[in-house]
């Protein structure tokens, strides 16, 4: 059993980083690429972004720089979403293998500080985080981006699943019939609740 508190922070950490990656296997490049909602989310897209970001929190944050930027998303882009989709130069197993490499290379960052060691994220405008933080954060961050690759392999391919060998998915569900009567559910309601309260405090991303 895992106990130490950053051993536990790195196991979850690692299990967002496992769960996202496995969302693209078995998916064509060409549907690993393919924009699913108006926004243009992608999943391999998700995986550029994860990399990225990565690099940030567990690079420039403490002090730590990638030794081969030019694989990286510059801060200085001129396109907003060069983070968020796969070049036409750029390939699938190319990113997975930049992700796995920027993985081992955040985890040298983790593995040689305390939990409490202070870094600072420039694009929090120089905000001091700890190590503890930006793990969390990080976390927090992938499991999002999890749930979303989650959305986008059941709507490429009908795929669900928590884990390879854990779906906790009832097994044996008649969807087609389980949607319908959500269905009617919710047309029991229509035309309500039009007003909902929003949360507006903002959170870093």
């Amino acid at each position: 059993m895992v106990t130490a508190p950053k051993a536990v922070l790195k196991n979850y950490l690692q299990g967002a980083r496992d769960v996202l990656l496995w969302k693209l296997e078995g998916v064509s490049e060409r549907d690993q690429r393919w924009p699913r909602t108006p926004t243009g989310t992608n999943l391999l897209g998700l995986v550029k972004h994860a990399l990225n970001t990565e690099a940030v929190y567990f690079g420039p944050t403490f002090g730590r720089e990638w030794p081969t930027p030019d694989e990286l998303v510059s801060p200085d882009d001129p396109d907003p979403l060069a983070g968020w989709y796969a070049t036409e130069t750029e390939t699938a197993a190319g990113i997975i293998g930049l992700y796995r490499r920027m993985q081992a290379f955040a985890d040298e960052t983790i593995d040689a500080l305390p939990l409490d060691a202070v870094g600072h994220v420039a694009h929090w405008g120089g905000e001091a985080v700890t190590l503890h933080e930006i793990m969390v954060h990080k976390t927090v961050d992938l499991q999002r981006h999890a749930g979303h690759a989650d959305i986008l392999r059941e709507q490429l391919d009908g795929s669900v699943g928590l884990l390879p060998r854990h779906s906790n998915i009832p097994d044996a569900t008649d969807w087609l019939t389980y949607t319908q009567r959500l269905t009617a559910i919710a047309d029991r309601f229509n035309g309500r609740g039009k007003d909902v309260p929003t949360d507006e405090g903002v959170v870093h991303g």
